[in-house]
């Protein structure tokens, strides 16, 4: 077992599952968020269409500033007042950009972890 811990084909089926729908951005960067408007989206926030979370909606993704939409990392997250945890798919972003998506889930009721495919992912 490899230091990650993961499946073997773990990332490839996550790579897998990011093109087998399309990606649909209801959170444009610099938007609020729904019901709590002092959050501000920092990058494009959406899902990707045909895919079922945790919480019953598409799978969450964030997509950062870099040409190539690649898997850059995973972030868990785990939120008290949802009593949920998910998992966020983050594409194409900065080191800058991951942490601002971390920054995003971290505090109040949210905590985030983040996780790295193998090579690192992040430019």
């Amino acid at each position: 077992m490899d230091r990650h811990f993961a499946a073997p084909h773990f990332w490839d089926y996550v790579e897998t599952l990011l093109a087998s729908g399309e990606w649909v951005i209801d959170r444009p960067a610099g938007s609020a968020h729904p019901r709590y408007p002092e959050r501000i989206y920092p990058l494009d926030y959406g899902y990707i269409a045909g895919t079922t979370a945790a919480d019953g909606d598409g799978v969450d993704i964030w997509i950062g500033s870099l040409p190539q939409r690649r898997l850059t990392a995973l972030v868990c997250t785990v939120d008290l007042v949802k009593r949920d945890v998910e998992l966020k798919l983050l594409l194409g972003c900065t080191l800058t950009e991951v942490q601002q998506v971390l920054d995003f889930h971290s505090g109040g009721s949210q905590a985030a972890l983040l996780l790295l495919p193998p090579g690192g992912g992040m430019s």
